[in-house]
C-alpha cells in the first residue's frame, strides 16, 4: 500500500488516499484514538470514486470523528480510472437498453453478466486492501462491511472470516446464485431498503433479506427513490457497527 495524499479535514479527521498496485482508495481515520480502531469498509456502485466521493466521504467522516472507526473505500474494477472492462461496459450498456424499453424484471442473463464477474474480481481486491489496511498502526479490527454493490457484499461476508457485521442497501440487481449464498451469511445484518426505488425490484429485495441466514437481521425500509436514503440512517448504522465491533 503506497499513499499519494493525505490532509486533515475541518472535523479532525485524517483522509488519505493510495494505492494497492493498481487500485486506488481512501482511508479515513480519527483525529485521535486512544486504542486501535475498528474498521468499515465501504462499498459503492461502480460509478467511479471521484463521483461517489461526496457520500462515501459523509459517511467515513461521520463514522470516524463522532464514533471512533476508520474507514475505507476502493475503486471497483472497470471504474474510475481504472482500465476499461468491455465486457462490464457491454453489460451495463444492455442494461440501459432494457431499462430505457421498460423490460421488467431485468431478464436474467443480464443480471448475471453484469453482476457475477464484477463479484468475481472485486472480492479478492477488497481481501487485499483488508490485509494492508490491517496492517496499518492505528487500525486493529474488527472488520464490518457497508453499502456497495450488495451481492460483493454477500461474497464478502460469505468468504471473509474478519468481516463480524455487514450494513448492505438493498438492490443492485442480485443474480439468482446470489440467494443462495445469501443463505450462507451468518454474521449480524442491517439491511437498507427503499421502498420506492426506481431501479430495484422490491419483492425481490425483500425475499433476498428473508434468505439470509443470519441469526440478527434488521431491515429498514423508508420512503423514497434510489438516492433518497435518510440522512438520519446514518445514526443507527453507526449504532449497529458499535455493537459489533466494539
Amino acid at each position: 500500500m503506497h499513499f499519494t495524499a493525505e490532509q486533515r479535514l475541518e472535523d479532525g479527521v485524517v483522509e488519505r488516499r493510495f494505492t494497492l498496485g493498481d487500485i486506488p482508495g481512501i482511508l479515513w481515520t480519527p483525529a485521535t484514538t486512544s486504542a486501535p480502531a475498528p474498521l468499515i469498509l465501504i462499498g459503492h456502485p461502480p460509478l467511479g470514486l471521484d463521483r461517489m466521493y461526496p457520500r462515501l466521504a459523509g459517511r467515513a467522516r461521520y463514522y470516524a470523528a463522532e464514533h471512533g472507526f476508520a474507514a475505507a473505500t476502493i475503486e471497483l474494477p472497470g471504474s474510475g480510472d481504472r482500465p476499461r472492462w468491455p465486457a462490464a461496459e457491454q453489460a451495463r450498456a444492455d442494461l440501459r437498453r432494457a431499462m430505457e424499453a421498460g423490460v421488467r424484471p431485468i431478464p436474467g442473463e443480464i443480471v448475471d453478466a453484469l453482476v457475477l464477474p464484477l463479484v468475481e474480481r472485486a472480492v479478492p481486491e477488497w481481501q487485499a486492501a483488508l490485509d494492508a489496511l490491517l496492517e496499518l498502526p492505528g487500525i486493529g479490527g474488527p472488520v464490518g462491511y457497508e453499502g456497495g454493490v450488495i451481492s460483493v457484499g454477500i461474497r464478502l461476508a460469505v468468504a471473509e472470516p474478519r468481516i463480524r457485521a455487514a450494513g448492505f442497501f438493498a438492490g443492485s440487481l442480485v443474480p439468482a446464485a446470489m440467494f443462495e449464498e445469501a443463505r450462507r451469511v451468518t454474521v449480524p445484518l442491517q439491511v437498507l431498503l427503499q421502498w420506492d426505488d426506481e431501479g430495484n425490484d422490491r419483492q425481490a429485495a425483500l425475499d433476498l433479506f428473508d434468505a439470509f441466514g443470519s441469526r440478527e437481521k434488521t431491515l429498514h425500509a423508508n420512503m423514497g427513490g434510489h438516492t433518497g436514503v435518510p440522512q438520519f440512517e446514518l445514526e443507527p448504522g453507526a449504532r449497529f457497527f458499535a455493537r459489533h465491533l466494539k
